[in-house]
């Protein structure tokens, strides 16, 4: 994807100004950032943790950028190209809720198969905990992993089968005001 160009391709922009909420001048600059930052065009899981880890330093947030690399890294070759990058920061600074809800569920749904487990939320929140570490004070019935799992999944899935559909997650999350307040944390930023 004109890796050693520092502009993007008439195709390449008109193909991202349709898939994203940028304009056309904004990913002009932000694929000039992107070449800067990461010359052979590619964002590897080290670089991305190490981005993380400047956002989180009190934490422990290598493990959370590992879940979101795999959301970043669409084709799933170990590399996050511009492309797959900023479509997702689109999503997550400028996407709707329900963009937002679709990406956060693929996020949970670590093995891919259309349905989040109680052990693959536990997975995230537990990653999510260790990452903001101490700079979060929770409430009692929420201030371990397993309780906040255990109150948003017995939320989520209505249907008690086990497992949260895509469905299930999206009103739940609609119901749940922590969840609305994260989908919304990174709006406006960019």
């Amino acid at each position: 994807m004109g890796k050693a160009n520092s502009k993007l391709s008439r195709e390449e922009l008109k193909e991202l100004h349709h898939r994203t909420r940028f304009e056309k001048s904004e990913l002009q600059q932000w694929y000039k950032g992107f070449i800067k930052d990461f010359p052979n065009g590619t964002l590897d899981r080290n670089e991305f943790r190490k981005i993380y880890k400047q956002f989180f330093p009190f934490g422990d947030s290598s493990e959370f950028a590992d879940y979101v690399f795999q959301v970043f890294d669409v084709n799933s070759n170990g590399q996050i190209d511009f492309k797959e990058f900023i479509v997702a920061l689109s999503t997550s600074c400028r996407g709707e809720t329900e963009d937002k809800l679709n990406w956060t569920f693929r996020l949970y749904d670590i093995n891919q198969d259309g349905f989040i487990t109680y052990e693959e939320m536990l997975c995230i929140v537990e990653a999510l905990y260790k990452m903001v570490g101490t700079m979060v004070t929770l409430p009692p019935d929420e201030d371990t992993p397993e309780k906040r799992v255990k109150k948003l999944f017995d939320a989520m899935d209505t249907n008690r089968d086990g497992k949260v559909s895509l469905e299930e997650f999206k009103e739940g999350s609609r119901n749940e005001d922590s969840i609305l307040e994260a989908l919304n944390l990174y709006s406006g930023l960019v």
